[in-house]
């Protein structure tokens, strides 16, 4: 059984991660209506991403005798001003999400709730992937910010992306 607090913390995590989803959502269609469709699939498979972890959050809860209480998700943003502009708003993004996961961690050892520590492994181990992706993509367009070729090879290689789901998760 989880702890209060904890049910609550994770509870708070299932939205957070449902927001991500939305915000990527927001960042394809950013993406889509400025004609950069590599781009916007780079966000679409993001969406699945964040829709996964929001399910592992959402069984974990219920695994562990926990009840699920939706709450409300905020607007995202619908503008950026540039491709690198998306990318940095996504490390932004994902850097807070990594706080959020650790905050989680602190208060499952605080707790001394091993099982809820040992869940959180995997997306401590996710967060540094996540934030490494987005960060070699800023790279990228940092290296070719006056090049529009550079965008289009960027552009060409994003659409490339395709979504592998964990294989402990079913959708």
């Amino acid at each position: 059984m989880l702890d209060e607090k904890m049910e609550k913390a994770l509870n708070e995590q299932i939205n957070a991660e449902i927001y991500s989803a939305y915000l990527y959502l927001s960042m394809s269609a950013y993406f889509e209506s400025v004609n950069l469709k590599g781009f916007a699939n780079w966000m679409r498979i993001q969406v699945m991403e964040e829709q996964t972890h929001a399910k592992k959050f959402y069984d974990y809860v219920i695994d562990r005798g926990g009840r699920v209480l939706l709450s409300e998700i905020k607007a995202p943003p619908t503008e950026w001003d540039s491709p690198l502009a998306a990318f940095e708003a996504v490390l932004e993004h994902e850097r807070l999400v990594t706080s959020l996961i650790n905050g989680l961690v602190d208060l499952a050892v605080e707790l001394r709730d091993h099982a809820t520590n040992s869940f959180l492994k995997w997306f401590i181990d996710e967060q540094v992937e996540e934030e490494a992706s987005a960060d070699e993509i800023i790279q990228s367009l940092k290296l070719n910010e006056n090049n529009p070729g550079g965008l289009f090879m960027i552009d060409k290689d994003l659409a490339q992306r395709t979504f592998l789901p964990p294989q402990d998760v079913t959708i």
